[in-house]
């Protein structure tokens, strides 16, 4: 992802999301060298998935492919990816957190090989106040020290 395809991406993040990030979010996240993927089919964005790294440890941020493309493979697709991107920097483990209410990328998570690891109380802004977060966690490197 580059800041020139900010724009595209903001569509889709409002599109997609009924709390959606900000732009200012985006960009700060460029900035501090988050890794930042777009996935575009003949040049029309489908979706994009922000990553950080810090030590040895993955942070899938956001993950968003547009609902005129689901049930496609691309979010598995974008998820492998960056995860594939997270080993090679030697991050041993990924976290993600997801909603309860998005039971389908639940099972999308399990099935790329994530496992709930914890629960974060009233983590995201929902339309009836505060919705809980589960965390998934997955092993990237076996052997990893």
């Amino acid at each position: 992802m580059r800041e020139s395809d900010l724009r595209e991406v903001m569509v889709l993040e409002q599109r997609n999301y009924e709390f959606p990030w900000t732009e200012g979010v985006f960009r700060d996240c460029l900035k501090a060298g988050y890794r930042m993927q777009v996935l575009r089919l003949d040049l029309v964005l489908v979706g994009y998935c922000v990553m950080q790294i810090a030590a040895d440890e993955a942070h899938i941020l956001n993950l968003c492919v547009d609902r005129e493309y689901n049930h496609r493979g691309y979010a598995r697709f974008l998820l492998d990816r960056m995860l594939a991107m997270a080993e090679r920097t030697g991050a041993g483990m990924a976290f993600l957190e997801a909603r309860p209410s998005t039971p389908r990328a639940i099972q999308m998570y399990e099935r790329g090989g994530f496992n709930e690891v914890g629960l974060r109380k009233d983590y995201y802004q929902s339309a009836n106040g505060r919705e809980d977060a589960i965390v998934m966690a997955k092993t990237l490197i076996a052997d990893h020290q």
